[in-house]
């Protein structure tokens, strides 16, 4: 299974659940593939899509948030690890797609061959799975649906050639509706908790649990 078909099928599978992904050919394969106002497309910070999938998951406890990065990606922040851990939130899924090299820059090599991510992010409290193949990680995104997070999944991955083509949408249009949609999904778990929502707007305590900080 090769990194575009990897993030295709987990892409499918979440459905609409809301995305991060890392920059480099990960975001261009979520984004040619299945295109959904649900993704952010980390365009530039290497490292730091599962740091911004921590913010996002914090302030949103209601629903899962799904991080897509890659090797490479997550050598470059090892201590997000450490504070997903301190935090464990829940709702947090933390997929690796992992090919042992910088495929986005050249193919350097990473140290993934001799060193296993899923081992490090266990001594920081994740739930770890690990897979090879499309049938093993179909099985993994239906079993983590019962279980608590921070979970991580890494999907070891062949190299490819393939190039994705690059991501057409202006990175202030990825914000922009990308936080539509999250709007969206605490103003229906706001009338739901609530339906009474001119009571709610005079009520800053009823918001704060609603919207936690």
């Amino acid at each position: 299974m090769i990194r575009k078909e990897a993030v295709k099928l987990a892409s499918q599978i979440i459905g609409n659940a809301h995305i991060i992904s890392a920059n480099g050919y990960i975001s261009r394969d979520l984004f040619e593939t299945d295109d959904k106002e649900t993704n952010f497309y980390m365009l530039g910070s290497m490292g730091l899509a599962s740091s911004i999938g921590l913010g996002i998951a914090l302030s949103n406890p209601k629903f899962r948030v799904f991080v897509f990065d890659g090797d490479g990606n997550i050598l470059m922040n090892l201590g997000s690890l450490t504070t997903i851990g301190t935090f464990s939130p829940k709702n947090l899924v933390h997929l690796i797609f992992d090919n042992s090299s910088h495929e986005s820059t050249g193919g350097q090599p990473t140290h993934t061959k001799k060193m296993n991510i899923g081992r490090i992010a266990q001594t920081t409290n994740y739930r770890v799975f690990q897979t090879s193949t499309k049938i093993g990680l179909t099985k993994i995104l239906a079993k983590i649906k019962t279980v608590s997070g921070p979970i991580m999944i890494v999907i070891k991955i062949k190299p490819s050639k393939y190039t994705s083509k690059r991501i057409e949408i202006e990175p202030k249009l990825i914000r922009k509706r990308f936080c539509y949609t999250l709007t969206k999904k605490q103003i229906k778990n706001l009338f739901y908790i609530y339906p009474d929502f001119l009571t709610l707007l005079q009520s800053y305590e009823v918001h704060r649990q609603v919207f936690p900080q």
